[in-house]
């Protein structure tokens, strides 16, 4: 059993930018058409930095960044269960066109390279870690975060972004429906509880991904949800 706070959250995805927005979006999905091109505003960084920002990239400062003020020493959980698939996607590309790679490309595909670019623009220097979990990586994303928090850390800031994957990639990857990325800001306490159980009989998914569902417990002001991914069952308890 894991025990935490939320003590703040955003989320980021195109033409969802307001908990307004999320909270219509939970309840009727089909109002919402996301536009491919749009990428969130980083205003606040400057612009040689900007630059170096994929939409992957930008989408995870966005909503983690205002969630970082004012708290130094803060330490990172960046999850991402594809990584930077159109980064990575020209690479190959290029290797199959037998093409010098770029340095630069290769350098920022990997997947520890947002933590590595919020490590720099922040002059941040406290624990960092990048995940490639399945689909439940927003809950390996809470335990890494939690374990964090018991070695003493006033609060851990855990960011999960996903990119529209290349349609190359369709046959493959079927479990991110739109770009998104979604920051929560957890500190110790007992609001919430997390626990595991098996689920050897059946194989079950969450048809959203798990931290999309989650923002509905949250907007909705529910008292619990359940996320299956294949053998495993998380439940999610909340004291109202």
């Amino acid at each position: 059993m894991t025990t935490f706070n939320i003590a703040q959250w955003r989320a980021w995805a195109p033409g969802l930018t307001s908990q307004a927005d999320w909270r219509q979006w939970s309840q009727d999905p089909s109002v919402f058409t996301p536009s491919a091109d749009q990428a969130p505003d980083v205003s606040f960084l400057p612009a040689m930095q900007r630059r170096r920002l994929s939409r992957m990239a930008r989408m995870a400062f966005a909503v983690g960044w205002p969630l970082a003020e004012g708290l130094n020493d803060l330490p990172l959980v960046f999850v991402s269960r594809h990584g930077e698939t159109p980064r990575t996607l020209e690479i190959l590309k290029e290797l199959a066109a037998e093409q010098p790679l770029s340095p630069t490309q290769f350098s920022l595909s990997v997947h520890n390279a947002v933590i590595g670019l919020w490590s720099i623009m922040r002059g941040e220097t406290s624990e960092m870690t990048a995940l490639a979990a399945a689909g439940d990586g927003l809950e390996h994303g809470v335990l890494e975060a939690a374990a964090l928090l018991s070695e003493g850390a006033p609060a851990v800031l855990l960011i999960l972004s996903e990119e529209e994957p290349p349609v190359d990639y369709a046959q493959w990857i079927d479990d991110v429906p739109f770009a998104y990325a979604v920051a929560l800001l957890l500190t110790p306490g007992e609001q919430w509880t997390l626990t595991l159980e098996p689920n050897l009989h059946q194989k079950q998914r969450t048809p959203r991904p798990h931290a999309l569902n989650l923002l509905g417990t949250l907007l909705g002001n529910h008292p619990a949800c359940q996320h299956h991914w294949e053998h495993r069952t998380w439940n999610w308890q909340r004291t109202l």
